[in-house]
């Protein structure tokens, strides 16, 4: 959810190519070849990257210029995640025309512009070649009947906005009626068992697409009993579930074919937004309705609208059932639109092109997000992890994770710098950056340059020396598995909107990282048990998984963890039971007796530390809860501590006091050997099985004791020194005078990199 945006990543091969060219003279920015890829379609350093929003200034003759000028000079972005803040559709000539020239002058200037290129953004077109395709919500309003005369009532039509909608239309009703109504008797707040009828020829409307005046006519029957009307609402976007979305979407990005663009972003795709969400409204379309149908033959959508919204007495298993295929519905479609979008790019494009968008719009799993795309993020196929604001932190570290990129994203933005310093580091000491968006709020005309009067930049770049050597995600030992489809279910009144982050946040709070995924990854095979018996989640392999609040799930979810315990090389352990499945049927199956039960975080969280303890698994950064811009709060680490990467990585970093970093003089244990750091920031180090040197990074870089590897420099250094091909291979930032000798005598293959102006 946005304030001006947040937006995603695409990463073209042409800028790679360019950045690849940079190897040896002093540049903006070098990219450099990683190791232990094979799994990636991106086999090379992540950039840095900004957000950048088009307002009026931008689409004036040669009005981009400023802020590409001004970011070359002062920030060390390579990457450019745009969006348009002014009125127009994609499809106008003339916004092509000034998002090409912007690329090229972008690219000329060393950064890859990556534009939103969504078709939410050209809704009115889609709209006059489909007009029977725009999305749908069924207001189910319950209307009390009296024994003679007619009973009325008025009802409104919703409209939604959010970014997409910022100097053009709100998604604003386009027609509303009645599909149907239903007569019932209630009671103790359900619908009484056998009591619905359809009583369609009883009722009259009058009203327009902003509001419809509904009137029934009663009998001495209905004395006591209750009418509902099911009020479809059509509103200005594309139907999720319209048949020609997929389609349309590329229609876009091809029109964009012949702009030399980085890539292009969608932004927080799913249904409007709500930040208020009711369960007595429910997205609706045909083609839902449809789909709904196929999935369930027998049985349709409208009516079971009435059992999901309301309940029925003697028909509690049926309503599980039907909120369970309704919101696995919701979740499937919006992962499906996600992905073809990311193929589409690669098709267009070509396979070197990267998508990297996050999906997350509320930045919290909570329900709000529930119904805007029922927590889809983890099946929105990327090449990069990317998520935004106050995501909880194992969502970041499961998503890299599951998209296996060695590094995540987060769209940041807050309303006073001082935030920014701090949060970089956290990030950092997360397994993820940042993607700068500009203070927020603030003023339009302070966007440009909002980011660029402290030394923030430069901290950037300074982190930005892991970047090299990274080259797998942060290690995680806990998996918290979390029951989809209780999560998802609002008749769950146990257990909906929660998906253990109680759990996630006592874990990160005492250093112990843990990643949050949903239970669908099970039966999709990215959660997978591996040919040495442990449970593992693309390069992460787990020591301890907790199952959480199972209820409700697919049946093959105890198979599953039953052949996890019969190897018993990954801990297991359950908070919740599952004694209905996902049809609403009883179970039976049981899961196996080496999954430890408990009734509360604190024990099971106390259990998994004592556990991993005794394998001698260490604790990272310690946590805090945190939060930015407002959204709920989870624990983050603090900006100071190390961290280990599943490569073996280990990432000493401090950001504490200084933004451009606190002193690191440590003496460490790294695979039983010992290394000492006198450093300002960062220090990293990578050593291989023998105990050598592999790969390190460090910020103001004074001292280095590895063994016998040692680096002793008269004046600090910011650099990074990797291997390739077998050779070592060294880059620099910042200094301009010569490469000293103690680092000359290790390589003559020195690169640099310049600083940002101040």
């Amino acid at each position: 959810m946005k304030s001006i945006s947040s937006i995603g990543i695409i990463y073209f091969g042409t800028l790679l190519l360019f950045l690849q060219a940079c190897k040896s003279t002093e540049n903006r920015t070098i990219t450099v070849t990683l190791p232990n890829q094979e799994h990636n379609l991106v086999k090379t350093s992540w950039p840095s990257i900004g957000c950048w929003f088009w307002t009026a200034e931008e689409f004036a003759p040669g009005g981009y210029k400023r802020f590409i000028d001004l970011h070359e000079k002062r920030s060390p972005f390579s990457l450019l995640t745009t969006s348009l803040r002014y009125p127009g559709e994609l499809t106008d000539p003339k916004l092509h025309d000034q998002i090409k020239a912007g690329a090229e002058y972008a690219r000329h200037k060393g950064m890859g512009l990556v534009m939103d290129l969504d078709l939410r953004l050209a809704r009115q077109q889609f709209l006059e070649r489909f007009p029977e395709e725009q999305q749908q919500i069924v207001l189910l309003r319950e209307i009390p009947l009296a024994g003679s005369g007619s009973v009325q009532t008025t009802v409104q039509s919703p409209s939604f906005e959010d970014h997409y909608t910022f100097g053009r239309s709100a998604y604003i009703p386009l027609k509303s009626e009645v599909l149907g109504m239903y007569l019932y008797k209630k009671e103790k707040g359900l619908i009484s068992q056998g009591s619905v009828a359809e009583i369609n020829n009883r009722f009259t409307t009058s009203g327009d697409k902003d509001s419809i005046n509904i009137r029934v006519d009663c009998m001495a029957a209905d004395e006591g009993l209750t009418a509902c009307a099911l009020v479809a609402v059509t509103v200005f976007t594309p139907d999720v579930f319209a048949p020609h979305l997929l389609s349309y979407q590329r229609e876009i990005l091809q029109q964009y074919q012949d702009a030399p663009l980085a890539g292009a972003c969608k932004d927080e795709w799913g249904f409007p937004g709500r930040f208020e969400p009711k369960t007595n409204e429910l997205w609706y379309s045909r083609y839902m309705a449809e789909a709904y149908a196929r999935r369930r033959p027998g049985r349709e959508l409208l009516r079971d609208m009435l059992l999901m919204a309301f309940g029925e007495a003697g028909k509690e298993g049926e309503r599980v059932a039907a909120i369970n295929h309704y919101m696995e519905m919701y979740w499937q479609r919006n992962g499906e639109i996600e992905t073809d979008y990311y193929k589409a790019i690669k098709e267009i494009f070509g396979q070197q092109a990267v998508s990297a968008t996050h999906p997350t719009w509320y930045p919290f799993p909570g329900d709000k997000e529930i119904f805007k795309n029922g927590l889809s993020w983890w099946s929105a196929k990327r090449d990069l992890a990317q998520t935004d604001e106050s995501t909880p932190f194992p969502v970041r570290t499961a998503l890299s994770k599951k998209m296996q990129s060695p590094l995540w994203y987060n769209m940041y933005y807050e309303d006073t710098l001082l935030d920014y310093h701090k949060d970089l580091w956290v990030a950092a000491l997360g397994g993820g950056r940042l993607n700068y968006h500009p203070l927020w709020p603030s003023e339009w005309k302070t966007l440009t340059t909002s980011l660029l009067t402290t030394n923030l930049m430069r901290a950037e770049k300074r982190i930005s020396l892991l970047n090299y050597i990274s080259t797998a995600p942060v290690d995680c030992p806990v998996a918290v598995v979390f029951g989809h489809a209780s999560a998802l279910n609002f008749s769950n009144k146990k257990g909906f909107a929660d998906v253990g982050l109680d759990l996630t946040n006592a874990l990160w709070k005492e250093g112990y990282y843990t990643d949050l995924i949903p239970s669908d990854e099970i039966a999709s095979g990215a959660l997978r048990i591996n040919g040495e018996g442990k449970i593992q989640y693309g390069p992460q392999v787990y020591e301890a998984v907790v199952l959480y609040q199972p209820e409700y799930e697919h049946i093959g979810l105890v198979d599953f963890f039953t052949k996890a315990g019969a190897s018993g090389k990954t801990g297991l352990y359950r908070m919740g039971d599952l004694n209905i499945d996902f049809d609403g049927h009883p179970v039976n199956e049981q899961f196996p007796a080496a999954m430890q039960v408990y009734g509360d975080a604190g024990a099971t969280v106390a259990a998994i530390i004592s556990a991993l303890q005794a394998k001698g698994v260490s604790a990272q950064v310690t946590g805090e809860m945190r939060t930015n811009s407002g959204f709920p709060a989870s624990v983050m680490p603090k900006p100071s501590g190390t961290i280990r990467l599943i490569d073996g990585t280990v990432i000493q970093a401090s950001g504490e006091k200084d933004v451009m970093g606190d002193p690191i003089q440590s003496t460490i244990m790294v695979n039983g050997e010992t290394v000492a750091f006198d450093a300002m920031g960062v220090a990293a180090i990578r050593l291989d099985k023998n105990g050598n040197v592999e790969a390190l990074a460090a910020g103001g870089l004074k001292k280095l004791r590895a063994g016998n590897f040692i680096i002793e420099l008269d004046n600090r250094v910011d650099l990074a020194l990797f291997k390739e091909a077998g050779q070592w291979r060294g880059i620099i930032h910042g200094i301009e005078e010569e490469i000293p000798a103690a680092l000359t005598r290790i390589t003559s293959n020195w690169g640099r990199v310049q600083l940002p102006a101040q």
